[in-house]
């Protein structure tokens, strides 16, 4: 994948720099100080991956995403943590914390890469096709899937996509979160971000700004923490 840096930090672009020569999945494009530059950049050319700090000056990162991203995916890197919440309101594929530790940094590069292939063989229009009590049916990849609801661990909006987890796939179809999750039962399912749906049965812990899903760490975001509080977890999780 081609990508871009967008830092106001000279030695952050530089540390980003050192980690994605090191990577041979990775070409470095352009090392960008700030968002005009960028959005700028990105109207010229394809870019797959985005670097994107998101304190800057001016133009912040999450403007930049909403505004100009189009269809690269995005890595957010900030040294605030209070901002991962809302790097996953524009579909961000991951966020890092500075300073980036280079096993983070190829954690997140996989996980991109990963949803580039999957949303390369994603050319035939892909759908959710029945829905039954226990499952539904999924287009996609050329193929037709079932899918248990109980088997679901989450759902991930990407784009124009939603990725659906479960124990042992991947599955990337067309189609909003919002959509899909409408079709979920609502007893075993809550959105609890912009980006993300869990599946309540399947939540190993959570704290005030993330659940644990296996080895997934999941926002919650904060236009839905009172909702998923009071309708999930007090009702549903707590009391089972």
């Amino acid at each position: 994948m081609n990508c871009i840096i967008v830092d106001d930090e000279p030695l952050a672009r530089k540390g980003l720099q050192i980690l994605i020569e090191k990577t041979n999945d990775l070409e470095l494009l352009a090392s960008l100080s700030n968002a005009i530059e960028a959005a700028k950049f990105l109207k010229e050319n394809s870019v797959d991956l985005i670097f994107l700090d998101i304190q800057m000056p001016g133009n912040n990162g999450i403007e930049l995403a909403h505004a100009d991203a189009g269809d690269s995916l995005i890595i957010f890197t900030t040294a605030y943590p209070e901002y991962a919440i809302d790097s996953y309101e524009v579909d961000a594929v991951d966020y890092l914390l500075k300073p980036i530790k280079p096993e983070r940094f190829n954690k997140a590069v996989q996980k991109a890469l990963t949803y580039r292939s999957l949303l390369d063989v994603t050319h035939v229009k892909s759908s959710i096709e029945e829905v039954n009590e226990d499952y539904f049916f999924v287009k996609a990849d050329r193929k037709i899937f079932r899918i248990d609801f109980d088997d679901i661990l989450f759902i991930e909006g990407l784009k124009d996509y939603v990725v659906i987890h479960t124990h042992t796939q991947r599955l990337i179809t067309a189609m909003n979160i919002k959509t899909i999750y409408e079709k979920l039962p609502v007893k075993n399912f809550a959105r609890v971000s912009k980006s993300y749906v869990v599946n309540i049965q399947k939540i190993a812990s959570f704290d005030n700004n993330t659940v644990f899903i296996q080895k997934q760490e999941i926002p919650i975001g904060n236009n839905y923490r009172n909702d998923f509080f009071e309708g999930y977890v007090s009702k549903k999780l707590l009391r089972r």
